[in-house]
C-alpha cells in the first residue's frame, strides 16, 4: 500500500519599508495605537473616524492634482538658506513614499547653497475639522527643519484676502536639528486681539531614545471646534482650546504643507557634522472625520 507524505510549505516575508501599508480591515481592528511596531504600517485611527481623504504615494510621480510644489527664493522665509525647487531631484516618489531631498549644491555654505522642496495643497484640498495625520521618517542633523504643518486657505499667497498670522497657522510637527533630532514640536499662530502675532508656545515630545530619523513615526493633529491635540506614536502629549474668539482663525479652512527647510532664523545653520543629502519619507497622509 502506497502512502502520500503531503508538504506544506509556509514561506513568510516581513517587508520593513514603506510597501507594508495594505492591512486587511480585520488587522487593523486589532491594533492599539499606543502599542505600534514602528517597522511596520499598523495604524488605526479608531472606530470614532472613517477615511475622508488620503494620499498613499503609490503613484510613479507625485499627483499634481493633489500636490503643488511652492518655487520660493533662498531668504524668503524665515532667513532660511535653501531654494525651493519644483525639480524631481527635491521631491518624488520612491518605494510608495514622498521623498522630499534637501541637496548642498557646492562645498560652500551660505544662502542659496542648498536646495529643496516645500509642497502644499492649496487650492486643490482643504480641512476643517477632523483628524490630520501621516507616517513619516524624519530627516536630522544641524540646521535641518523638516515641518508637517497647515495654513488658513483664506491666505493671500494663494489668491486669498487674509495675510499671515491672521489666517492662522498649525505646526502639526516640526524638527529642530540644532537642539535635538529626538524631540518635536507643536504650535500655532494667529492675530491676537490687538491684530497682532501670537502663537500658543512650543510644545514638545522626546523619544525615550534614538532619533527620529531611526524609524518612521505617527504624527496625528486631533481638532474639532472647541481644541486642538496633538499625538505622536498614538500619545496625545499637547492639547489647546480654540474656542476663545481671539482664536477664530481655526474655525476655518486650512491646507497641508509638507516641506525641509535648510539654517533659518529659528532652526540654527548646518555646520561640519551636517551630511547630505537630507530626506523627508512620507509613507501616506491621510484625513478622517468623526462618524456621526
Amino acid at each position: 500500500m502506497k502512502k502520500t507524505l503531503s508538504i506544506l510549505v509556509i514561506i513568510s516575508i516581513v517587508l520593513f519599508s514603506c510597501n507594508d501599508k495594505k492591512k486587511s480591515a480585520d488587522d487593523l481592528k486589532n491594533v492599539n495605537n499606543a502599542d505600534l511596531n514602528l517597522n511596520k504600517d499598523t495604524y488605526d485611527p479608531g472606530l470614532d473616524w472613517k477615511l475622508a481623504w488620503s494620499d498613499e504615494f503609490d503613484t510613479d510621480t507625485i499627483d499634481k492634482t493633489i500636490w503643488n510644489f511652492q518655487e520660493v527664493e533662498a531668504g524668503r522665509f524665515n532667513d532660511e538658506w535653501q531654494r525651493y525647487t519644483n525639480s524631481s531631484n527635491n521631491a518624488y516618489i520612491e518605494d510608495n513614499c514622498l521623498v522630499i531631498k534637501a541637496i548642498h549644491k557646492s562645498d560652500v555654505h551660505g544662502m542659496n547653497q542648498y536646495t529643496s522642496a516645500r509642497l502644499n495643497t492649496a487650492n486643490k484640498y482643504t480641512t476643517k475639522y477632523g483628524k490630520i495625520v501621516a507616517r513619516i521618517k524624519l530627516p536630522q542633523g544641524e540646521g535641518i527643519w523638516p515641518a508637517f504643518w497647515m495654513l488658513g486657505a483664506n491666505i493671500d499667497e494663494n489668491g486669498g484676502d487674509t495675510p499671515w498670522p491672521q489666517c492662522g497657522e498649525i505646526d502639526i510637527l516640526e524638527l529642530y536639528g540644532s537642539k535635538d533630532d529626538g524631540v518635536v514640536e507643536a504650535n500655532i499662530h494667529y492675530a491676537d486681539n490687538s491684530d497682532s502675532h501670537a502663537m500658543m508656545g512650543a510644545a514638545s515630545y522626546k523619544l525615550e531614545q534614538g532619533k527620529f530619523a531611526d524609524e518612521f513615526h505617527i504624527f496625528e493633529l486631533e481638532w474639532d471646534a472647541n481644541k486642538l491635540a496633538w499625538l505622536v506614536d498614538g500619545v496625545q502629549y499637547t492639547s489647546v482650546s480654540i474656542s476663545e474668539d481671539e482664536l477664530s482663525e481655526f474655525q476655518n479652512d486650512f491646507f497641508i504643507l509638507l516641506n525641509v527647510a535648510v539654517g533659518g532664523a529659528h532652526a540654527g545653520r548646518p555646520d561640519a557634522t551636517t551630511t547630505f543629502p537630507q530626506h523627508l519619507y512620507v509613507d501616506w497622509i491621510r484625513v478622517y472625520k468623526r462618524n456621526e
